[in-house]
């Protein structure tokens, strides 16, 4: 049988990510396993893109605290094998040594077997961490056209921002001239002197090529074994290396206002900031597009309840600007601008606002919580405060960012 077009790629997702400025939400799971959004994990929108996009042979590459990624692939995210059709998490192994994985590049090389298995024409190396949605046929299709040995997937930002970034340079037609690691002064891109095109960490490789470049930079000795560093970087003036312009893409039912909208959330005020961003009476990345769904794990839970409409004594449950998810109960309570994920209690006379509260979450009577994001089953006592005295939060072990949200670890329990 001849292969089809969508069955030549295979997708490789790096998934290993520590997520250290992340903690305490990565003080037991992968950054890519941290939740976003009530009902998702970061993964889950890389995920959904190339399902979304027809692409179905999917190996997600594992390494730190994998247990919660690796339960939640397994059993959220079944394909159809009878049709080749897998999301398959794959542990680090030690294949090639005693050694965990390097860098990026090295992840790669300790799975090189994956791709002899498979046999792509193309494999797409793409990170797991990101906040985005993106139609990967448009992206395969430049990559085709250009007859490219590399791709690359940039994303237009401010030219007084890519200090921040892997910033690639490229002449009109779109091929890359230079990569430079966060810049002091960064190269303009073409007909735009005030923006310069960013790495997003996505990749097309035409698979001779990747095969090659990986194992080159395995030999070695000095080598960061990243991406950027050590595999694009070299291969600048060598090579059909090309950048294709994430703000020209676009997916069914996309808004306008929707075009280039991403979203790295490595930092606990990044990822509050894309919190935020859902709540917006219009968000600019919507979650409502049946076009384009965003997919995860289900729950046999019941719809979410809000109970009480007292007005005197101000016994009343509401929630507005807010995602509520399955099996919440807003009692009487006063929830604003925020996310609760599955089975949030939120109890009589409570205030809840900007915050993100993590599943199975229980805030007690009369208890104010403000610009917090709260990791799943934390207990907050009838009567207590969260984020109004950082001081005081700071003195009980809990993180404080210089933005002031206040993170809470899995389990904690707050007193009055």
């Amino acid at each position: 049988m001849q292969p089809t077009a969508q069955q030549s790629l295979l997708a490789l997702v790096l998934a290993g990510g520590e997520g250290r400025r992340l903690m305490p939400l990565t003080r037991e799971r992968a950054k890519p396993a941290v939740p976003f959004g009530g009902r998702y994990r970061i993964i889950d929108f890389v995920l959904s893109n190339f399902v979304n996009s027809g692409y179905y042979q999917i190996k997600v590459l594992t390494q730190y605290k994998a247990s919660s990624l690796i339960t939640h692939i397994t059993r959220g995210w079944q394909l159809a094998p009878i049709l080749g059709h897998y999301v398959e998490p794959v542990p680090a192994q030690m294949r090639v040594g005693r050694d965990w994985f390097k860098g990026s590049a090295d992840a790669v090389f300790q799975n090189l077997n994956l791709i002899s298995d498979s046999r792509p024409e193309t494999v797409a190396v793409f990170g797991a961490d990101h906040i985005y949605k993106m139609d990967v046929r448009q992206m395969v299709a430049f990559h085709l056209e250009k007859s490219a040995e590399l791709t690359i997937a940039a994303i237009p930002v401010p030219i007084d921002q890519g200090y921040q970034f892997g910033i690639l340079e490229v002449d009109e037609t779109g091929r890359m001239v230079d990569f430079v690691e966060k810049p002091e002064n960064p190269p303009p891109m073409p007909g735009d002197p005030t923006m310069c095109l960013a790495s997003m960490g996505n990749y097309l490789f035409r698979t001779d090529v990747l095969v090659n470049e990986i194992v080159r930079d395995a030999g070695v000795a000095d080598s960061a074994h990243d991406f950027g560093k050590s595999i694009i970087a070299p291969m600048v003036g060598r090579g059909a290396v090309y950048v294709y312009d994430f703000a020209k893409n676009a997916h069914p039912g996309m808004e306008e206002k929707e075009r280039g909208y991403w979203r790295d959330v490595g930092t606990l005020d990044s990822y509050f900031e894309a919190s935020m961003d859902l709540v917006e009476v219009t968000p600019t990345f919507n979650l409502y597009n049946r076009h384009w769904p965003i997919r995860t794990t289900y729950q046999h839970l019941p719809p979410a309840k809000f109970v009480f409409d007292f007005s005197e004594g101000n016994r009343r449950g509401v929630a507005t600007d807010s995602l509520v998810s399955p099996g919440c109960i807003v009692s009487g309570a006063s929830v604003r601008r925020s996310i609760l994920a599955p089975s949030v209690h939120v109890h009589s006379w409570a205030q809840v606002d900007e915050c993100v509260l993590g599943e199975g979450c229980e805030i007690g009577r009369g208890a104010r919580v403000r610009r917090a994001v709260m990791d799943k089953f934390v207990t907050v006592d009838p009567g207590a405060s969260i984020g109004y005295d950082l001081e005081h939060d700071r003195s009980r072990g809990l993180v404080v960012t210089e933005t002031g949200i206040v993170a809470v670890a899995k389990g904690t329990h707050i007193t009055a």
